[in-house]
């Protein structure tokens, strides 16, 4: 089976090849003779309700610094391709929104992954508070009175931008913390939207870890521990990736949510959890597919392949 395969995502040449999953995906993708097309967001258009963008062929290669070449740009009809791998990095902002909407108009005869639907109805930290029973108390509210009552209540407390990414706007407030009321005037002035507020999990000094999950079902994780003087693990922010298993309840959290994520059309996932709780469901770009194989675990770009392959048979 050879498929065409557009990957809309945010420039190749920006990519950090020892860490891209969207690079592995690639990779993978071109080792079974798949054709491969690449653009980014900001080219892609509809009109007369065919959706287009301005794409280039494209090769990769495992080398840094030398890890791509571009064919010139074509206006592809993303109608005639069989893939399209929505895999841009968030901010989840109206601009990634509209995206969804565009590639709607062609899912499921193209197939998009992750179903951009269900991407636009489950942002990541709203999402996860469909189970609650797995996660920690968390708030999502623009109320101080609310997020003043939730520490007395709690104590440590994370402070969070509803729908930011890669460890940015995170803060650890102490109970004791007198900077939380300039915070919360930051965070307002900063954003439109509610921010989300978590009691604070002290078994993340142990580690954040992120488990992958294809098609509903784990296949590997890795465990992401912060820098000695950041509460924050996400790697390209200081925090160092171990090799790791899955503990009794990471595979009771999996079976919990994984029909879910069968159900909306969700085939690469990427769930955080620091102890016994889950703290976020990644549907968007989820990382960590070179970690897990680095150290000795699934090739989960395999993984992923065989079960677009499957739905495309």
């Amino acid at each position: 089976m050879t498929l065409k395969v557009a990957v809309q995502m945010d420039h190749i040449s920006t990519v950090s090849i020892a860490g891209d999953t969207s690079f592995a995906l690639s990779l993978e993708a071109q080792r079974r003779g798949h054709e491969l097309w690449h653009y980014t967001p900001d080219r892609l258009s509809m009109l007369g309700g065919a959706v287009f963008a301005y794409a280039e062929r494209m090769e990769v290669r495992d080398i840094k610094g030398d890890h791509f070449t571009l064919q010139p740009a074509e206006r592809v009809d993303l109608s005639q391709m069989d893939v399209v791998l929505l895999r841009q990095d968030p901010p989840f902002d109206m601009n990634y929104i509209t995206t969804t909407h565009l590639l709607e108009r062609i899912h499921p005869k193209t197939l998009v992954v992750n179903d951009p639907a269900w991407v636009r109805n489950s942002p990541e930290k709203i999402f996860v508070t469909e189970f609650p029973d797995l996660m920690p108390e968390t708030l999502i509210t623009k109320d101080p009175r609310e997020v003043d009552a939730f520490r007395r209540q709690y104590g440590d407390i994370i402070v969070k931008p509803l729908y930011g990414n890669g460890g940015a706007g995170i803060f650890h407030l102490h109970e004791a913390d007198r900077n939380l009321a300039s915070l919360l005037e930051m965070f307002q002035q900063m954003f439109r939207e509610p921010f989300i507020v978590q009691r604070y999990l002290k078994d993340v000094r142990k580690g954040d870890k992120r488990i992958i999950l294809i098609d509903g079902e784990p296949v590997g994780a890795i465990n992401r521990v912060p820098a000695e003087h950041d509460s924050r693990s996400n790697m390209h922010v200081g925090g160092r990736a171990e090799p790791t298993g899955l503990t009794e309840r990471e595979r009771e959290i999996c079976a919990a949510i994984g029909p879910s994520l069968k159900e909306r059309g969700f085939i690469l996932v990427g769930i955080d959890v620091i102890g016994d709780f889950m703290t976020e469901i990644n549907v968007t770009s989820p990382t960590g597919v070179r970690e897990i194989l680095r150290f000795g675990g699934a090739d989960v770009a395999a993984l992923f392949w065989d079960a677009v392959e499957a739905k495309r048979g």
